[in-house]
């Protein structure tokens, strides 16, 4: 009797009844494909099979996109290992004597991948808990609801699907004067697995990663420069942030170039020289490796957006509140639409557009109410109206502030650095914005996330008691400082 079958359930489940060598056809009807693994996608294939659908993702790479094998999660490992061997080194303030702390690169390169492989194999796992199909290689949009598949020795397979999510992320993006070779101008993915530590690196740009970068190699001993274009570093957060935040960083030896260019960089020597006009005028950088961290490109090449007609507008794919575009049946979400690049949003956007899809009353995302977090130290985070932002709204604002070094937790801790802003309307109250930096605040912006969701006010947080001795703290303190309640200033 021969082996060979055919199925409409997943390939896991066929080989789980007919044993691991049946040759197994799986039928190429879907309710839903999603093109993309990464945050987005996985967490949208994963609710639509809760909700009931048939799923399948098409990967190109590894399950779980950029954010777990090449962005969010190895480059914390780095910065993990960067953190401890600055414990090391200041460990004598704990009472602790550590003799001969080395910082190995290829050490932490090898954890920070171990922890990328861990969490992908997580994602496999899921996806054979919720009967999803990997389907692996690089998936083309066809017209009448079809998503062609080519995989890695050019073989092409036509896949049916009543709704197909575009979840394609994106990479690094590169400046006309900044052509990454990988190896001495560099992107991200090149940074976090360099074997020998640079002694000089120029870092370009200094948003999240490039500061984060800017944080792991000179916390290492590397000799580090920043330069920013805009006026200040870390742009997007609230000036008194960033303002801090540069502070700490020359504190620590980073040289900073604001209102600074890179026109060009000379790579024939051993290094390179990077010529970098700046308010006083033309500089030479020298350096080991220039870094190009100035922001990230979509992936929309050659998915087959022309041939069936979806609209894009300035790279990004137009979708509306629930992110379906003006093709019938195709969906996008995360980095190629408009928004944040953040992983979270990328989930949340995935979830709301299944939701929608499975007949249920989603509401749309408020984008306003969006935590970003930066993870150098010390760390920041941030939600909502800068203070600038809200007096050009047209709000009245009333501003708390509250710095850890009054904090007794902070002080035990020995991460007095930084301090816990916020913003409220004066007429009603409500939190407009807040913009945190110190030690783990990343961990405590949800606080802030959860009350502005559930529209608390300023009166609330101070009512609001917050367990002591504890960082957080701080963040009632600042509400109370806001409206002259502040008990430890």
């Amino acid at each position: 009797m021969t082996d060979y079958y055919v199925f409409s359930f997943s390939i896991a489940t066929a080989r789980f009844i007919f044993g691991q060598n049946s040759k197994i056809f799986l039928m190429s009807k879907y309710d839903l494909i999603v093109i993309g693994s990464g945050p987005g996608g996985y967490v949208a294939a994963i609710r639509a099979s809760q909700l009931g659908m048939k799923v399948g993702v098409v990967e190109k790479a590894e399950l779980g996109g950029v954010c777990l094998n090449w962005g969010c999660i190895p480059t914390k490992a780095l910065l993990k290992s960067a953190n401890v061997f600055e414990y090391m080194q200041h460990a004598e303030d704990y009472g602790i004597t550590v003799k001969d702390a080395k910082a190995d690169l290829k050490a932490m390169v090898k954890r920070s991948r171990s922890v990328a492989d861990s969490n992908s194999k997580g994602i496999q796992f899921l996806f054979k808990k919720n009967k999803i199909d990997h389907i692996p290689g690089f998936a083309k949009l066809k017209k009448g609801g079809k998503v062609e598949v080519t995989d890695d020795k050019g073989k092409k397979t036509e896949f049916e699907a009543k709704h197909t999510i575009i979840a394609t992320g994106g990479r690094s993006r590169e400046l006309p004067s900044l052509k990454i070779d990988g190896k001495k101008i560099i992107g991200y993915r090149e940074a976090m697995v360099l074997q020998e530590k640079p002694k000089r690196l120029l870092i370009v740009g200094s948003g999240a990663i490039g500061v984060e970068f800017a944080y792991f190699y000179n916390a290492i001993g590397t000799e580090v420069t920043v330069v920013e274009f805009l006026p200040r570093i870390v742009p997007v957060e609230d000036e008194e942030v960033s303002k801090a935040l540069e502070k700490s960083f020359k504190k620590s030896g980073m040289k900073i170039h604001t209102n600074s260019e890179v026109t060009k960089v000379d790579t024939k020597g051993k290094g390179c020289v990077a010529t970098v006009k700046t308010p006083g005028g033309e500089i030479k950088i020298e350096c080991d490796i220039v870094l190009s961290a100035v922001g990230v490109a979509t992936n929309l090449e050659g998915i087959g957006l022309e041939e069936v007609g979806v609209k894009t507008e300035k790279g990004r794919v137009v979708v509306d509140d629930f992110y379906k575009t003006n093709v019938s049946g195709v969906y996008a979400i995360g980095d190629i639409v408009k928004g944040p690049a953040l992983a979270h949003v990328a989930s949340a956007e995935g979830i709301t557009c299944v939701e929608k899809i499975a007949g249920m009353n989603p509401e749309p995302i408020d984008y306003n109410n969006i935590p970003g977090c930066t993870y150098c130290s010390p760390e920041i985070a941030s939600v909502g109206y800068t203070e600038e932002a809200a007096k050009k709204a047209g709000y009245q604002i009333k501003v708390g502030k509250f710095p850890f070094s009054a904090s007794g937790k902070a002080k035990a801790a020995g991460a007095t650095d930084g301090f816990v802003k916020v913003i409220f309307d004066a007429k009603y109250g409500e939190w407009l914005g807040a913009h945190f930096i110190g030690a783990n605040v990343t961990e405590m912006i949800a606080e802030v996330v959860a009350a502005r969701k559930l529209e608390t006010t300023g009166h609330e947080i101070i009512k609001t008691i917050h367990p002591h001795p504890t960082m957080s703290e701080a963040v009632m303190e600042a509400a109370a400082a806001a409206y002259g309640e502040v008990i430890h200033l």
